[in-house]
Parts: structure tokens; sequence; C-alpha cells
């Protein structure tokens, strides 16, 4: 035969079983819908497959390869000033304040409560009656220190710190990706300083020729070989370069404005930036691991890789909280109400209380399957933006090599160009110098000459950016850090949607240099 409280405890425990079933059975229904994409199964293209494939990775300051001292300096200013990086580690610092708050919910907890409290009794049969209080005056002290710990039986603690921790890797990815964007506007906003200081010099020798044609025209009417409207049109052209000239060293300012705000400066300090001598020859070349490494070379892609992951962990955070939470609890203290005041720390006014604590959901109304389907929405979102970011980044690597090696081949078109139309206006000028020609034809010869000129250096431009373009998308030498761990994602399976154990990020190998021609 059973006792009593045998019986009654075994209900429990049946009763117990019967509603964690019933909130197990109670998540049917509710998983991920959304699949990582398999970067091996997409199609990189025959530019990537085509590119040379003695590149390498990026070095990490991949922008020396365009030997400009003045911009190394300044790169390493922005590092040091710009705000809106300081913001990205500021948040890099926050979430892993919150990782380590996480955390703590998986040790035990330990705290302690004094209370001091000196209290006059009334003398008042009403509330009191007789008694030793009354008329008298004690002290009324309490000492307790209380102790839980809870049971992570379902492993809701760590799969919440675990959340927690990928957040944390996540934003010190985004600021990696911060980091490499600075690093590329600041090259961008310098190669447009050397772009406009190049068509300033265009504009300034364009002005020049065209004056000495006008000296021309003058002296061919003084000599009886030209007429006014020569000279007319000759002078009419000069407000226009002159206009050019000024609009060219507006731009040059604003660039020097620019980049001074990039590191986090005042306008002025971009008036000691100087000319620069940036030059690049560097072929359109990609390392032979595309696309299976550039997940771990891409910022954006480690991120968006971080945050499946942590939403992967929340869906686990969300299932536990359909199963009973088991605490144990003890308190230890003292209370005592006498007119002595360490009356409270006498052994003979010491309790203590130990045991554990369940707290089961039994019926509320539908929130926690509404909550696990939220976090299973939230996962989908977070595969969807990462297979996403996985297609834009084959594409800007794509799309870079296209980018160069067309305009390899439109720099020679232009030099070509250039120097056709320049031999076109030297034989012009001479001829209208001997009175051969008129000066319309040195006028269409000039104007030729000049759209060939600067189309050549927006090329030049146009290529150094496509470069700096290729180089972020690449990943701009992503360095390993402690946001990169050497350990596996959690594990999924197929029934809930999670994706499998995610290889360890490896530390990106020293890349090749980028070879760099210096010719002016």
């Amino acid at each position: 035969m059973q006792s009593p409280a045998t019986r009654g405890a075994l209900a429990l425990a049946v009763l117990a079983m019967s509603l964690t079933m019933a909130g197990c059975a109670s998540m049917g229904g509710v998983a991920p819908q959304a699949k990582q994409t398999d970067p091996a199964t997409l199609d990189v293209g025959a530019a990537v497959r085509a590119a040379d494939r003695d590149a390498g990775w990026p070095a990490a300051d991949w922008w020396r390869a365009y030997r400009d001292p003045q911009l190394d300096a300044w790169i390493a200013a922005a590092e040091a000033g710009n705000p809106t990086l300081a913001a990205a580690q500021a948040r890099v610092r926050g979430a892993d304040a919150l990782a380590r708050a996480a955390h703590a919910a998986e040790l035990p907890e330990l705290n302690g409560s004094l209370q001091l409290d000196r209290q006059h009794w009334a003398d008042n049969p009403v509330y009191y009656g007789p008694g030793p209080l009354a008329d008298t005056t004690t002290w009324n002290n309490a000492g307790v220190l209380s102790l839980s710990y809870h049971l992570d039986l379902w492993g809701k603690d760590k799969n919440s710190t675990e959340k927690a921790l990928d957040t944390a890797h996540a934003a010190a990815a985004d600021a990696r990706a911060a980091h490499l964007e600075l690093e590329v506007n600041v090259v961008r906003a310098y190669i447009d300083l050397s772009k406009n200081y190049a068509l300033l010099d265009l504009a300034h020798q364009t002005y020049d020729q065209q004056h000495a044609l006008a000296d021309l025209a003058h002296k061919r009417l003084q000599a009886g070989l030209g007429t006014q409207l020569e000279v007319s049109q000759a002078e009419s052209t000069l407000p226009d370069y002159q206009r050019q000239i000024d609009s060219y060293e507006e731009a040059i300012e604003l660039a020097r404005h620019q980049l001074a705000a990039l590191a986090g400066k005042g306008p002025g300090a971009g008036d000691a930036i100087k000319r620069p001598t940036l030059t690049l020859g560097a072929p359109a070349g990609l390392p032979s691991t595309i696309p299976a490494e550039l997940l771990g070379h891409r910022p954006d892609v480690v991120a968006a890789r971080w945050l499946v992951d942590a939403q992967a962990r929340g869906i686990d955070v969300a299932k536990a909280a359909f199963y009973p939470n088991i605490d144990l609890v003890g308190t230890l203290g003292g209370v005592a109400v006498g007119p002595v005041f360490t009356d409270f720390l006498r052994a003979m006014n010491g309790e203590w209380t130990a045991g554990p604590a369940l707290s089961l959901p039994i019926f509320e109304g539908g929130r926690l399957r509404a909550q696990l389907g939220a976090t299973t929405a939230g996962y989908d979102i977070a595969v969807d933006q990462y297979n996403q970011t996985i297609v834009g980044a084959l594409k800007s690597v794509a799309d870079g090599v296209v980018r160069i090696r067309s305009l390899d081949t439109q720099k020679r078109d232009a030099a070509r160009s250039v120097a056709a139309t320049r031999r076109t206006y030297e034989l012009s000028r001479e001829g209208f110098r001997r009175g051969l020609t008129d000066y319309v034809n040195v006028l269409l010869a000039q104007s030729a000459l000049l759209r060939a000129q600067q189309t050549a250096a927006t090329i030049d431009a146009d290529r150094l950016a496509a470069h700096a373009s290729l180089m972020a998308a690449l990943g701009g030498g992503v360095e390993r850090g402690d946001d990169v761990p050497g350990k596996p994602a959690p594990d999924g399976n197929a029934s809930d949607g999670k994706a499998p154990a995610a290889a360890a990020l490896s530390a990106s190998p020293t890349p090749a240099a980028t070879p760099v021609a210096q010719a002016q």
C-alpha cells in the first residue's frame, strides 16, 4: 500500500508530465520556411570565370596600391576621427555588454537585504493590548541572504546567451563593414579630387591655347590677312573656358571639404591637402576561391550569417518557454524585535528556507505560440536577407570585373582619340596661322581635342574608382578578430528549418601584392 503522500506526489508528477507534453504538442505546425542558399549553386558568370586567378584576396591596406602617401595618411586620420565609425564601434561595445548580461542569467544569483528600524510602540490597548512592547522603544532589524539558481533544463538561458553573442558578432561585422565603407568613400573622394585637378589642367591649357589663337587673330587682322569675325570668334570662347576653370577650382575645394568631413574634422583641415599623385596599373584579377571564401571575406555577408544564427537561437529560446521553469531557492537570515541593536544576529533569531520553485504555463491564451511564430518569421527574414546579401555580393564582384575590363579598353580607345584630335588641332592651327583655313576649323578641332582629353581623364579616374569598388566587393581585406569565432554555429534540423552547423570562419590568407605601375 502506498501512503497518501506518495500517491499525491505521483499524481503531481503525472500531471506535470502531461502538461509538459501538452505544451510541447502545442508547438506543432510552427516552423521556419526559408532555407539558406548554397553559394556553390550560384552561377558566378563568365566575367568572373575568365578573370585572372593570380591576384589573391585584397590586403587589409588595399588602398596602398595607389602609391600615394597623402592618401594613406588621410585614411588613417579618417579611421581615427570619423563619427560614424566611432558610433559603429560603440554599438559593438553595447552588444558585447548585452551578451555579458545574458550570460549572467546562467549563473547563481545571491542577494542580500538589511533592514534597520528604530520604533516606539504606542501604549494603546485598542491596537496592541497590554504587553511587553506597550510604550517601549525597540530595534526592528532583519538581515537576509537569498540564493537562487535556475535549472536550465531546456536550454533557455544558454540559448539566450548564444543569441546575444551572435548578435554581438554581427555588430562587430557591421563595424568592419562601416570601416570598409569609410575607406572606400575616402578613396573615391580622393580620386574625384585628382580628377578635378586633371580637368583643371586641361581647362588652363585650353584657355592658354585659345588666348594664343585670339592674339594670332589680332595679328592677322592687323596684317590684312584676317577679319574682325575671326577675332570675335576667337575671343568669344575665352569667358566659357574661364568659367570651366572656376568650376573645377570649386570642385577641388568641395572635395577637400568632403575629405575633411570624412576624417571628422572641420572644412579648414582640407586646405592642407595637396594635389594627389595616385596612379594604378593593376589588372582586374580575382582569387581562385570565389564564391566559397567570399562568405568569410565580405563583412556584410559575415554579419548576415551571424544574424541567422542569432535568430536560430531565438527559436530555441521561444520553444523553451513552453516548458516548466524550475529554480532552486534558499534564504538565510535573522529577524528580531527588541531593545538591543544586535538581537537579529543571534542564533536563536536565525531562520532559513530551501527548496525548489516550479512555474508552468498552463493557459496563456496562445501567447507562447504567437511568440514562437514571430521568432520563426524573424528567422525566415534573416535567411532571406542573407541569401540576398550573397547574391548582391557576387553581383558586385562580377560588375567590378566587367567595369574594370571595359575601362581598360576605353582607356586605350581614349588615348587614340586624344592623339588623333591633337594632330587635327595642330594641323588646323598651323593652317590658320598661314592663312590656308578659316578659324571655324580651328574651333571645331580645339573643341574635339578638349572633349577627348576630358574623356581620357574621366576614364582614368573611373578606373581608379572601379578598382576601389572591386576591393570593397571582395571584402577589403577582412582580418580575423574576436568576432570571428573558432566554433560552429548552433546545430539545427530539417524539421524546424534551422541551418546546419556553419563552418568556422578561417583567417584570411595573406593576399598577393596588387601589381601597380607608376606611370604619369
